[in-house]
């Protein structure tokens, strides 16, 4: 695991740096969700952080998250904070041969977040919870800041 004062963490999110995903880290959707961009993340472009870490907490609060209730995922790349559907967007469209996952741009905004809001809104009813908060395993622990 990645303490939050790493060195590695001083451009995090900025053009040129590493990118990071917020996610919920009981959510079972949002678990899965980022051990998928990790397990496809060859080039290692992201880190990531449970909402429910120290550092994942703060995070969430700067960017109007509540990190008791979490909506959304947030994911911080190029100097940009991208939440609800374009947290995935940003995401998925960097890993290789998902590129035209950019395509869904063309959906308007309000749709693409109504559906990603539903999901959200549903997410433990619909995919379950974990107990304990899922930080993706030990094959991603060093990519896992807390």
């Amino acid at each position: 695991m990645i303490p939050p004062g790493d060195p590695q963490l001083h451009k995090i999110g900025e053009p040129g740096g590493r990118g990071l995903i917020l996610y919920d880290g009981v959510c079972v959707l949002c678990s899965g969700w980022v051990s998928f961009v990790a397990s496809r993340d060859g080039e290692r472009l992201f880190l990531f952080t449970p909402i429910q870490s120290d550092y994942g907490r703060a995070l969430a609060l700067k960017h109007g998250i509540d990190p008791d209730n979490p909506q959304s995922n947030a994911v911080l790349i190029d100097g940009t904070v991208n939440l609800r559907s374009d947290s995935a967007i940003a995401a998925l469209s960097r890993l290789p041969r998902y590129g035209w996952v950019r395509a869904f741009r063309i959906v308007p905004k309000p749709l693409r977040n109504w559906a990603y809001g539903m999901i959200a809104r549903n997410r433990y009813r619909w995919f379950g919870r974990h107990d304990v908060c899922d930080i993706g395993g030990a094959a991603y622990m060093d990519r896992v800041v807390g």
